[in-house]
């Protein structure tokens, strides 16, 4: 017993943390394989160029996205929890409806985004000129299809099940349309236009189930009320700006790396990068499921539970990551070239040495996986801003000293970035933890 709370607390939030992140990854272990395999027909009907084409205008699409988004979900479950724990539905409506107008908002600036990218700066991102505008409408489409609010409904409410299956749905139908498009004839274009038709079917169907779950509150007639919601929870501006900023800078470490190979090597080795890249984002991935599934627990848990409780659920997270991690990047070194060959085939194979520090980078990011969720749940989600720019500019320092050695090069590049961002990381939330301890003994 810690200040009056048991450590049952924290052993029920585990077993909550544990029930969603099993959600979240047998929803994306399913999606994992069909990604593998139609990663594998793009890579192989369009060849590495193409394959290199598609990747800078996915990649730039990406990053555009997050520099364009606001995490509403977060808005959602940090200002709505409270709400949804004193049964006012009304409150959590007007709330939801508004960090989907939002949302909207953020669609409109990535299609402001988009057109400058590609209608004015395509040359210098190495985007080829046959396929201006359908890369335009296909980063238009990724703009509204990243529907943040609807999704931050259904993690507020527990249902990370309704969440799983709607989300599975991507893979499924990107696996389906590729063995179509290879059979007719595979295309950079008809691939782009597959992809933002789907996306934006799923974002469609993630506010159908929104709204069927909290009928009470996700109510178009909620939109008058925007002013009044953004004024009755104190700090939501600053908290929707800092998150932005953060996110916007993530989205930058992620994707920046694919377009610096892009822009420096050209695009067959981009396609090569690429495809390392993403079976290393796997990694990167299961460290958002984690993350995603643990944000609402901890932001509960530090309310509810003790300092000591707290740290040691903390702790036993971390050991757990750091395992995992290491397992991966183990595994990375000893089958690299196989996955890659027996994926994208033999042209792919030279992109084996580049996937083992992409992996090592993602078990960073893996290994720091409960961070955002501790730095939110105090109020410090500035600290998590100040790593990722630190992580950022490291980044681009190390690109540019290493580029001329190539993807590889490029690859250790990133994972030092990463390896210095998880160690400020850690000081960071180790030092807010133990003001905290020390701030309620």
């Amino acid at each position: 017993m810690v200040h009056g709370i048991s450590d049952d607390t924290v052993r029920g939030g585990a077993r909550r943390i544990l029930g969603n992140v099993a959600w979240l990854i047998g929803g994306k272990g399913f999606g994992a394989v069909c990604s593998i395999v139609y990663l594998g027909i793009l890579a192989r009907s369009l060849g590495v160029e193409n394959f290199g084409l598609f990747s800078m205008i996915f990649a730039t699409g990406q990053a555009i996205v997050e520099l364009s988004k606001f995490q509403t979900w977060q808005m959602v479950v940090r200002f709505g929890m409270p709400a949804l724990s004193r049964d006012d539905w009304d409150g959590f409506g007007r709330l939801a409806v508004a960090a989907g107008f939002i949302d909207f908002l953020g669609a409109l600036l990535g299609c402001l985004m988009g057109w400058v990218a590609v209608y004015y700066l395509g040359q210098a991102l190495d985007l080829d000129q046959r396929y201006t505008n359908v890369a335009f409408g296909f980063i238009c489409a990724l703009a509204f299809a990243r529907a943040s609010a609807p999704i931050g409904v259904l993690r507020a409410l527990d249902r990370f099940d309704v969440a799983v299956a709607v989300g599975a749905i991507t893979p499924l139908s990107r696996l389906i349309a590729a063995i179509v498009i290879w059979s007719v004839g595979a295309t950079v274009e008809l691939f782009l236009i597959a992809w933002a038709v789907l996306e934006l079917i799923v974002a469609a169907l993630h506010w159908f189930f929104a709204q069927r779950l909290a009928r009470r509150s996700v109510r178009l007639r909620h939109l008058k009320h925007f002013r009044r919601t953004m004024s009755e929870h104190e700090g939501i501006f600053r908290f929707l700006g800092v998150v932005y900023l953060s996110t916007s800078v993530w989205g930058l470490i992620q994707q920046g790396p694919l377009l610096a190979v892009g822009y420096l090597l050209g695009a067959s080795a981009a396609g090569v990068y690429r495809i390392a890249d993403q079976l290393a984002k796997g990694l990167g991935k299961l460290a958002t499921l984690m993350a995603q599934a643990l944000y609402p627990e901890m932001n509960r848990q530090a309310r509810e539970a003790g300092a000591e409780a707290f740290g040691r659920l903390l702790r036993r997270i971390n050991v757990n990551v750091i395992v995992a991690g290491a397992a991966l990047v183990l595994l990375s070194m000893l089958l690299g070239d196989t996955i890659l060959v027996l994926i994208g085939g033999e042209a792919y194979g030279i992109g084996g040495p580049v996937l083992v520090p992409l992996v090592l980078a993602a078990s960073f990011e893996l290994a720091s996986v409960s961070y955002e969720a501790v730095l939110h749940a105090y109020g410090k989600e500035h600290y998590q801003l100040y790593a990722r720019i630190f992580t950022l500019l490291a980044m681009t320092v190390l690109i540019v000293l290493l580029a001329s050695g190539g993807p590889i090069w490029i690859g250790w590049a990133v994972a030092g970035a990463m390896a210095l961002g998880y160690a400020a990381s850690s000081v960071i939330v180790w030092l807010t933890v133990r003001h905290h301890r020390k701030a309620r003994a």
